[in-house]
């Protein structure tokens, strides 16, 4: 399975205001960069992750989004959303991510990526739109993108290819697993199986939601 690196976007320093809330900046602003860009082991030469609780740090070093459901959006809102204004680092094109699964891995450029996660849709993503039922939005039509960890360092650059070189045989898609932890907690234990490919921080509390569910934890 092959796509193609659209774009690669990085927020920098100069990071918009959040009024009301804390942090008091935000790092969804990102824009498209030329040339290579350097991956380190918790995101991209020059990115900026002021909230690492929710977006970014180890499991969520790098977020993709796809122009296949940044289509959608543009339909939707009728408005353009180039690279970079979904919060995302590496706009894709050519792969499903809706079906991509936890823990697969990705080829781009000389970094290897894993699949770990869905993004939760948050009120600074709507108040970024100026959208203010965004987040509902969002949530129901479950084209969430995908946060990535970085496996192997290296450089990526617009117009790589990403090739996905491994797939676990689980069957949990990005998809169903945000379904299942937002809108269908009854299903949680059927998580159980790619619970390791999760973001590290989050693993213990979706295992004990999934102990509490099973009687594991009695």
């Amino acid at each position: 399975m092959r796509g193609r690196l659209d774009a690669v976007c990085v927020s920098g320093t100069d990071l918009p205001s959040v009024p009301g809330r804390k942090p008091r900046r935000t790092g969804i602003d990102k824009r498209p960069v030329a040339g290579r860009v350097a991956v380190r082991p918790l995101g991209l030469d020059g990115d900026v992750q002021v909230n690492r609780r929710h977006h970014g740090g180890e499991g969520q070093a790098v977020y993709a989004y796809a122009q296949e459901d940044a289509d959608h959006w543009v339909a939707e809102l009728d408005r353009e959303l180039p690279p970079g204004r979904f919060g995302e680092n590496l706009r894709t094109s050519g792969l499903d991510l809706r079906n991509a699964l936890l823990g697969e891995r990705w080829q781009v450029g000389t970094a290897l990526f894993e699949v770990t996660a869905w993004r939760t849709p948050c009120a600074n993503f709507a108040r970024f739109w100026d959208v203010p039922d965004l987040v509902k939005r969002f949530a129901a039509h479950g084209a969430t993108g995908a946060y990535l960890r970085v496996l192997e360092t290296g450089e990526v650059g617009a117009g790589d290819a990403v090739e996905v070189v491994a797939r676990p045989d689980h069957g949990i898609t990005v998809e169903r697993a945000f379904r299942i932890a937002m809108t269908e907690k009854a299903r949680l234990p059927e998580l159980l199986p790619a619970l390791r490919y999760l973001p590290h921080k989050d693993q213990p509390k979706l295992r004990a939601k999934i102990d509490a569910r099973t009687g594991a934890a009695a």
